[in-house]
């Protein structure tokens, strides 16, 4: 019933995938993850986040800041902005996740890569694009490195994130994270977590 398409480059998304994590398991209903690459989103159909960022208004963005930071300290989440890498080339570690899903244990592993990824970009300041940094996230997760850089590198596993990619798209998308219920309700961002926990239980009643 719960679709998420998610990056791993976005801390919302990162908050988000946490809080949807909980959710799930509260309502116990499993999740329907999709990586995406939100870059290849915001060139197709939103590229005014480029311009936002090269000339945000002052306040706008400073404020921004102070709710990321407000979020991430209700959460419990160490959220610090990267000094040295934004924004960051997630592609590798993205078509990962979607070749994790299609291995043994599926989702859960994918979850605990995803959250591993998240961790080491957004607190540790890590460089997840680089094959070496991907290589010990999987490593400590008690994956095979070789064989997840192996697939990341092979057209399969590029078509799953590019047909994640054109399938949000299709369906009203234009960031992330991004969750469907019930296949066409979509909602957008992790403060929208609230309305998808009614959506679950509308449909459900129905």
């Amino acid at each position: 019933m719960i679709e998420c398409f998610f990056d791993c480059s976005s801390p919302w998304t990162w908050l988000g995938f946490r809080n949807l994590r909980k959710l799930a398991a509260e309502l116990g209903e499993p999740v329907a993850w999709k990586p995406v690459l939100v870059g290849g989103i915001f060139n197709t159909v939103n590229p005014s986040v480029y311009e936002s960022r090269k000339q945000g208004v002052p306040a706008k963005q400073a404020y921004l800041k102070k709710d990321l930071a407000d979020w991430a300290r209700h959460e419990g989440v160490d959220i610090r902005f990267p000094p040295s890498i934004f924004p960051v080339n997630s592609v590798k570690a993205m078509r990962a996740c979607c070749w994790l899903l299609t291995q043994p244990g599926g989702a859960a592993r994918m979850e605990a890569f995803a959250e591993a990824v998240f961790s080491a970009y957004w607190t540790q300041d890590r460089d997840i694009a680089q094959d070496a940094e991907l290589a010990d996230i999987a490593t400590g997760q008690g994956i095979d490195a070789a064989a997840l850089l192996a697939a990341i590198a092979t057209p399969e596993v590029k078509a799953l994130l590019k047909a994640n990619v054109d399938e949000v798209i299709a369906r009203g998308g234009f960031g992330s994270p991004t969750f469907f219920v019930g296949g066409d309700d979509m909602y957008f961002g992790n403060d929208r977590l609230p309305l998808v926990r009614a959506a679950v239980l509308r449909q459900r009643a129905g």
